[in-house]
């Protein structure tokens, strides 16, 4: 299994050449040139990714990193630490509504605990049982950070191991929209304020309650920005460092990782933030309702698909996204060319 270090080193540019074939596999099929946007787009990105013209992502799966967080203490959240292991044993009985995307998009639902409050039937790769309190004291030590990032590398490993080709981030712990929104504040220098929003619902005072414990926590252990894992030591959640473990797996093993909403958009800046390449890997799904998905997305240079106002997290915006990819690439291994019906082809034009 990969360390942290070794995962860095292994991330390569996108393969030009494989991306080169696929614009031109594009532009010969029979459609006006680029009608397809995006979609177009997104597979060759796919073909550079895996440096191949001949693009393939029929085995996917969604991965939902499960851990709780000391914060929720601070009365940050509308529901207990029950909930996570609740939501998580859920996934693996496919009652949850992320499960639920999963078997209509034909993808797989893997959870694993990386850091929940108490043990269930859920795969473990538990760093700890929960995170510290980061209103009190650093949420991990920077030893923790890093095995939680290596547990999603090595889930990363596993899964590309079993023949999947496509890789979706997802999440369930209570408390981890106050993790995500007191790394988002350090990572893109804004006010706390902006960054943070209601999560899965509170009052005006519950939001008022999380944002002073994000403050607290940032004044009191100063994160380092220049850092990404310096600030998922001490503000962040175990599933945070999980996803960033995920993205920067992924990007070393040539295989593509969907980004989800708010908290994996966090997570995919800091895995981008200790490896710039991976970034390139990364495929965002949509724009979630919490404050900063805008400017994370603009962080990180992705455009979304979807614009549907979703906040729910578990992954559903990363898995809403696979019916479009495999329309995107049915048509680009399926379709006729100008060639194949004696048409003539579409020109550029000024």
């Amino acid at each position: 299994m990969m360390t942290l270090k070794e995962t860095i080193e292994k991330i390569r540019p996108l393969d030009e050449l494989s991306m080169e074939a696929a614009k031109t596999r594009w532009d010969h099929i029979a459609h006006p040139l680029h009608s397809l946007g995006l979609m177009e787009d997104l597979v060759v990105q796919i073909a550079g990714i895996t440096r191949s013209q001949e693009v393939h992502i029929e085995k996917k799966v969604l991965v939902s990193m499960c851990a709780d967080n000391g914060v929720v203490e601070e009365g940050v959240t509308q529901t207990g630490q029950e909930i996570t292991a609740l939501v998580a044993e859920n996934f693996l009985k496919g009652q949850a509504v992320s499960s639920l995307f999963c078997q209509q998009a034909g993808a797989d639902h893997v959870p694993v605990d990386v850091g929940m409050v108490v043990d269930t039937e859920v795969p473990k790769k538990k760093v700890a049982y929960g995170t510290k309190n980061m209103a009190k004291e650093p949420a991990m030590t920077y030893e923790q950070a890093v095995e939680s990032i290596e547990a999603g590398i090595h889930t990363a490993e596993e899964l590309v191991q079993k023949g999947y080709r496509l890789l979706a981030t997802g999440e369930m712990g209570i408390g981890n929209t106050t993790t995500s929104s007191a790394m988002a504040a350090v990572l893109l220098d804004q006010s706390v304020e902006a960054v943070t929003g209601r999560g899965a619902g509170l009052s005006s005072a519950g939001l008022e309650k999380k944002i002073q414990a994000i403050k607290k926590a940032i004044e009191s252990h100063k994160p380092d920005p220049n850092d990404a894992v310096d600030v998922l030591a001490k503000v962040g959640g175990f599933d945070i460092g999980g996803m960033m473990g995920l993205f920067l797996g992924g990007a070393a093993l040539g295989v593509p990782v969907v980004i989800d909403g708010f908290i994996s958009g966090v997570a995919a800046l800091a895995a981008a933030r200790i490896a710039p390449l991976a970034r390139d890997y990364m495929i965002a799904s949509h724009v979630s309702k919490e404050p900063a998905a805008c400017m994370l997305l603009k962080a990180l240079e992705k455009e979304a698909f979807l614009h549907g106002n979703m906040c729910l997290g578990e992954g559903t915006g990363a898995v809403a996204l696979f019916p479009l990819l495999d329309m995107a690439v049915d048509v680009y291994q399926k379709m006729s060319t100008f060639c194949d019906i004696n048409m003539e082809e579409y020109k550029p034009l000024d």
